[in-house]
């Protein structure tokens, strides 16, 4: 198929109603990890937050509109027309505001479809934006600035307009992560080549909150940077919800995305400190950090108990204080959802799933410790010092201020406490069903119901087990029990959002890349090497090979031969040159320049007694899709044209870090092996 036939099919692929998603996908017509077209139970639920957005946005500017005419007429009849018209509006409002709310609830299609035995995840929804074209204004700078036809880099700004486009309906999957990480590494050199402090480029980002579906727009290129960020972090959240959770490897994943998550939002966080929109203003971040980490906290306790726990004691204290830690995280996020401003947007299925989970993984933890207590007695055989150990970390305080020996010892007691625990234990998931009641969309969640009711018939009949005719008057108050972990959940900030874009700002200046060789003399190298990444050339002897091949102290190092080292560590760096000879190696360094130094408006070069260099813009992402297209126009080596590699010693280019798209992110781990026992 020639160029033309195939931009004709896609094109038909693209308004056609009835073509096939999946040969579309197959033949390259959209990007890898994207397809626009893919008809799945989150995208028709993400065209259906689009559609409210444009429903809200549309009441928002009638009520406008109506508010700006209350303002200024002094007709009392138009007054009161007005007034009608601003309670119906205000009501149609609170209508969209609701039904978006139920699409932030509804957590079923962001499950496992093989999941029936475990309490759904809840996953975060994309942002919503609009449709942008940078052509007119970049090609307009490219004239102004660069002094440089702009229609000379159509094809780059087009690429980087697909690159948008695509990851407005990103995969979820890796391939759909790696798609957002490298838009987003390409707005920080975008931000440096074409947004300058002094000038506005007439540029709207318009994104839509995704708890109210208000929009905000602005001509910062922050707001799009940090909704994109956002966007990353709801999918890691949409992938770990997806996995298979009665698998070790599927908990393994679901733990690991949901901590990337949490590391994401807290990199938004702390990084975009003043943004306009609600749902990523700092209280609203915090909890929703707080809830990935629960939520990966609740995964690390299914993970301990996948192969079932084992009637022993120390288990029993162990999984008790697991689930009570489960409970406790649960809990801060609760009280984090019923704080204002965060209750007034928070969508009420959330705070009451938080409740209920506070509720069922304290009930768990009670029971366990009453199952410890009511089912095992100390024996000669029995660690003594273990047990008393284990149990004394269980309270703040021992009840009736007996010994956790004394108790261990006395089975009367550790009958009694142990059902004042079971007691409790039902009244917390009498509780739980309770909340669950409460809610219309947890109604809707069977399986929920299904888990919670057997949690309690399985109190119920160990209470019953246990239960004398004569112990009703001897009841006591079972105390709180601590919580503890051995794994406990922790942010992962992913490889994309950090790393050498800390150095290769838009606030520093760079020489052009250069080329040195590095070889040994009595197996000495002649420098070291600090950083994380990039790292730096440090402690540099003057009388060294490379340093009389033009190696400074300072520079950092991009390339080892032909291996990128951007991203890569001390460790890392030191491995690929390890095996250096007298021959030497050819590595490419970069150095920073003084960034005060001012540089004419008109040209983008400049010389006055310092090294030569170019502004750069980093726009083409993947060479293999930019040459799927048809290209006649062959075009000219320029200062502009970051794309373009030009491997020869006076390369005019710096080839500034992009998203490494092979192994950048790790997923699979290995399971642990576990051994078949008795199970609880």
């Amino acid at each position: 198929m020639d160029a033309v036939a195939k931009s004709s099919v896609m094109t038909d692929a693209l308004f056609s109603s009835g073509c096939n998603t999946t040969i579309a996908a197959e033949n390259g017509y959209f990007k890898k990890g994207c397809n626009p077209l893919a008809q799945t139970g989150r995208s028709k639920l993400q065209n259906k937050r689009a559609a409210l957005n444009q429903q809200i946005i549309k009441e928002l500017r009638m009520r406008a509109g109506a508010e700006n005419l209350l303002r200024a007429t002094s007709n009392n009849k138009v007054k009161e027309s007005v007034l009608l018209e601003l309670s119906y509006v205000n009501s149609n409002l609170q209508l969209l505001k609701e039904q978006l709310e139920s699409l932030n609830s509804s957590v079923e299609v962001y499950q496992n479809v093989q999941e029936t035995s475990s309490i759904p995840l809840i996953a975060l929804g994309l942002k919503e934006t609009k449709e942008m074209d940078f052509s007119v204004p970049f090609k307009d700078f490219i004239l102004e600035h660069y002094s440089e036809e702009g229609s000379n880099f159509e094809h780059e700004i087009a690429d980087l307009m697909d690159l948008r486009q695509s990851c407005r309906t990103p995969s979820r999957n890796e391939e759909g992560i790696q798609m957002l990480a490298s838009y987003i590494s390409h707005l920080a050199l975008v931000e440096s080549r074409f947004f300058a402090p002094n000038r506005q480029m007439g540029i709207f980002f318009t994104w839509y909150d995704s708890f109210t579906g208000v929009p905000v727009c602005q001509q910062n290129i922050s707001l799009e940077r940090a909704s994109f960020l956002f966007n990353m972090a709801a999918l890691y959240t949409q992938m770990g919800t997806r996995c298979n959770r009665q698998s070790q490897e599927g908990l393994l994943q679901a733990i690991s995305a949901l901590q990337r998550a949490a590391g994401v939002l807290s990199h938004l966080k702390e990084t975009f400190t003043h943004t306009p929109s609600y749902d990523m203003s700092p209280a609203m971040l915090n909890m929703l950090i707080k809830m990935m980490l629960a939520q990966a906290q609740e995964c690390l306790f299914e993970k301990s108990s996948l192969n079932g726990i084992r009637n022993e004691f120390l288990t029993l204290i162990k999984m008790a204080q697991e689930a009570a830690k489960v409970g406790e995280t649960y809990s801060q996020v609760h009280q984090n959802m019923v704080q204002p401003p965060i209750k007034d947007n928070t969508p009420f299925f959330w705070s009451t799933m938080a409740f209920v989970k506070v509720n069922h993984y304290h009930a768990l933890a009670h029971y366990f410790l009453s199952t410890a207590l009511i089912d095992h007695q100390l024996s000669p055989s029995d660690d003594e010092d273990q047990q008393e150990k284990a149990f004394s970390q269980v309270y703040d305080a021992m009840p009736d201020g007996h010994s956790p020996l004394d108790i261990l010892h006395a089975r009367a007691e550790r009958q009694r406490i142990g059902k004042a625990h079971l007691r409790r234990a039902i009244m917390c998931h009498e509780e739980a069903l309770r909340t669950q009641a409460l809610c219309r969309d947890l109604r809707r969640l069977d399986i929920l119901h299904d888990i919670l009711q057997a949690s309690l018939h399985r109190s119920l009949d160990k209470f019953a087990q246990h239960e004398r005719e004569d112990e009703f008057t001897d009841y006591m108050d079972a105390p709180d029990i601590l919580s503890k972990t051995e794994h406990r959940a922790e942010m992962e900030v992913p490889v994309s959002t950090k790393g050498p874009l800390s150095v290769f700002s838009a606030r520093q200046r760079w020489t052009a890349p250069r080329t040195v060789l590095v070889r040994t003399e009595d197996r000495d190298l002649g420098f070291t090497l600090k950083g994380e990444s990039p790292v730096q050339v440090q402690s540099l002897d003057p009388l060294c090979p490379a340093a009389a091949d033009g190696l400074k102290e300072g520079d950092y190092l991009v390339a080892v031969g032909d291996t990128d080292c951007k991203w890569m560590g001390v460790s890392e760096v030191m491995h690929l040159l390890r095996d250096v000879d007298e021959s030497g190696v050819d590595v490419r360094v970069v150095s920073m320049m003084d960034s005060s130094l001012p540089v004419p408006t008109k040209s983008a070069t400049y010389s006055g007694g310092l090294p030569k260099t170019y502004s750069m813009i980093c726009l083409a992402y993947d060479d293999e899709e930019r040459n799927a297209r048809s290209r006649k126009v062959t075009k000219k080596t320029s200062f502009l044209n970051f794309a373009l590699k030009n491997k020869h010693k006076s390369a005019s280019t710096l080839s500034l870090p992009t998203v490494n798209s092979t192994g950048g992110l790790p997923w699979h781990k290995s399971s642990p092996s576990t051994n078949d026992s008795s199970y609880y």
